[in-house]
Parts: structure tokens; C-alpha cells; sequence
């Protein structure tokens, strides 16, 4: 399962700091093309490049462990381990990783799955000439996707069969983006906001002490024309949508948020859920939990959660909120 890039907009993002009675502090940006995205890092307290560069080097040291894709990272090299062998011992993030993402997957009861490697490879969302699989390897595809087939005690992973294999498209920018937040805790950035190509992570709030107003993008629409704002203090907002890695063939439109049970891309009725949560990494896995859950059980999973919110598009564009997540409209109905 993968994400889809830049469906939440940035927006209203002018607040100066006063420092003493004379210098003011201008926003200070920088942006990277890393996570198949444009990650952009914004400071707005601190006038400091090298805060900035490191804390993108930080995010490309995390790409550079989970990538499924490059050669030599640890995903990689799990996923392509010799013949035979069972149990892995893991770095302390990829634990963490492997750790919060079971958990998802037994909380949806497998519509959220990290195993779904074999499957997500068969599908190509940017090809010039996407086609659609035949359904014969879906199916070959499908019947490797089980996160059961997982066992992680401490730093010790044991694969149960040789056919699965990994893949954190659905999370890894989220924690990825809570790791960036501490590295900009630590460097006493109190206000700043961190866009991993859609999800969005605000560090406090702004200089001024008012909340970052965040837009979410109309479906299918123009990226700067929203449906909804959202004022945000020190909260992730991650999007999923089908809108954005997407292709259309024979009236059908294909989308990158594979089922596992049958292969295909889900067909529940919604466009597009986003998530309010304190971490990251609980916003990004959710975000896909929920969409997968469809309208009804994601938000039951939501209303029985504490301190997550979610907003659901539905084919008609008509907009639906969990418990709770009406109260961070910018504009009240």
C-alpha cells in the first residue's frame, strides 16, 4: 500500500517573529526530492540553514533504511534475504517500524498490511503506458500477502514463509516525519512545519500564536483549490486518496490503495480520508486503515480511538467527520 503524494496543501503560512523590538525572523524553507516527493522543512522561529540541511539529511538517512527500491537498504536486503533463511535481526527503527504497523494490521484485521509487497510491485501507477495486471499474477501475488506470516520479538524478525516480503509505503513517512520533529525539538525549534509530499506535520503553532491553517485538496481538482481548512497546533494531518497516483482504463479508475484480500484497488465509495493525530506515523497508517475500512468501519475505528480525528470524501464530495474533527474547521459550519 502506498500513499499517494501532495494531498495536503500548505496554506496561510506569513507569521513573522518578533525578536526583541527590532529583527523579525522571515520564515526560512528548504525543500528535496527524496521519498518519491518533494519534502519541504519549514522553520519559523529559527533563522538557522543548518538546522534545515540536517534535518533533510536526516530524512534521506531514513529513506535510505526503509526503501523497498534501493539497493542496500535494510527493506531491501529483508526482502531479498537468501533462500532459507527465517529469523533477521533488525535495527531499533525498523523494529519501531515493523512493531507500530502489526499493530495496525490486527487492528483492521488485514486491510492494512505491510506484507503487501508482492502485490504493490505488480502494479505501476506512473508508467506513461500503465497497464492493468493480469489477474492470473494478482492472484499468484495475493496469496503471498499475509502479515501473519510476521512474527518481531524485540530486535528479532522470523519470516514464516519465503514469499513475504515488505513494504512500508503506508507508514514510513509518517515516521519518518515524527523523527524530523524530534531532531527539530532537540535543535529548540518550537514552530515549524515539516510536508513529506502530503503529510504534514506542524511543530506548535505559529509565531504569532496562532494555530497553521492547513488546506485539504479538492479531489480531482486543481492542487491549490481546497475543500476544507484546518487550523492545526502541533498535530499531523496525512491524507489518502485515488486521486493522485492513479490511472483510468475502460471507464475504471485505478488507484495505488490495493485491496489484499483480492488484489485490486479498493472500491468503497470514498476519494479521499484524512487524519488528525498527534504522531505522524498513527496519522499515515490510519489514513490507509480507514480508507481500507470504507466509510462506516473507519470511522467506528476512529470514534473508539482517543486523540484521532478523521474527514472522509465520499464519491459525491460530500464530507463526513469523525467524532471531534469538526472542532479543527478553520471556518465553523
Amino acid at each position: 500500500m502506498k500513499k499517494g503524494i501532495a494531498v495536503v496543501l500548505i496554506a496561510g503560512m506569513t507569521a513573522l517573529l518578533l525578536m526583541g523590538c527590532e529583527r523579525k525572523v522571515e520564515p526560512l524553507s528548504k525543500s528535496d526530492f527524496m521519498l518519491n516527493t518533494f519534502v519541504t522543512v519549514t522553520l519559523y522561529d529559527k533563522d538557522d540553514p543548518k538546522i534545515l540541511s540536517d534535518c533533510l539529511d536526516l530524512c534521506r538517512s531514513y529513506e535510505n533504511i526503509f526503501s523497498k527500491t534501493i539497493e542496500g537498504s535494510e527493506v531491501y536486503k529483508l526482502n531479498h534475504r537468501p533462500a532459507g533463511e527465517k529469523t533477521v535481526t533488525v535495527s531499533p527503527d525498523v523494529e519501531a517500524l515493523i512493531s507500530k504497523s502489526l499493530y495496525y494490521s490486527q487492528k483492521s484485521d488485514g486491510a492494512f498490511d505491510i506484507t503487501v509487497e508482492p502485490l504493490s510491485s505488480l502494479w505501476d501507477f506512473t508508467s506513461p503506458n500503465p497497464v492493468v495486471p493480469p489477474d492470473a499474477k494478482i492472484q499468484e501475488a495475493r496469496n503471498k500477502v499475509d502479515y501473519r506470516n510476521l512474527t518481531l520479538e524485540g530486535n528479532t524478525l522470523t519470516f514464516l514463509s519465503p514469499d513475504t516480503a515488505l513494504d512500508f509505503g503506508a507508514i514510513a513517512k509518517g515516521y519518518i516525519a515524527d523523527r524530523m520533529k524530534d531532531f527539530l525539538l532537540e535543535q529548540g525549534v518550537t514552530s515549524a512545519v515539516i510536508n513529506l509530499g502530503g503529510n504534514v506535520l506542524c511543530v506548535g503553532q505559529k509565531p504569532n500564536g496562532t494555530p497553521f491553517k492547513i488546506g485539504l485538496q479538492k479531489p480531482y481538482a486543481d492542487r491549490n483549490e481546497t475543500i476544507e481548512t484546518l487550523n492545526i497546533n502541533d498535530m499531523s494531518v496525512v491524507s489518502s486518496g485515488v486521486y493522485e497516483r492513479h490511472f483510468v482504463k475502460d471507464g475504471v479508475n485505478y488507484h495505488h490503495i490495493l485491496n489484499p484480500r483480492d488484489g485490486y484497488p479498493y472500491e468503497n465509495g470514498l476519494v479521499s480520508v484524512t487524519i488528525l493525530s498527534e504522531r505522524s506515523a498513527d496519522g499515515d497508517a490510519l489514513s490507509t486503515t480507514c480508507f481500507s475500512l470504507g466509510l462506516n468501519k473507519g470511522m467506528e475505528l476512529l470514534d473508539s480511538m482517543e486523540g484521532v480525528y478523521g474527514v472522509f470524501i465520499t464519491e459525491d464530495y460530500e464530507v463526513h467527520y469523525s467524532q471531534g474533527a469538526r472542532e479543527f474547521l478553520a471556518v465553523k459550519p
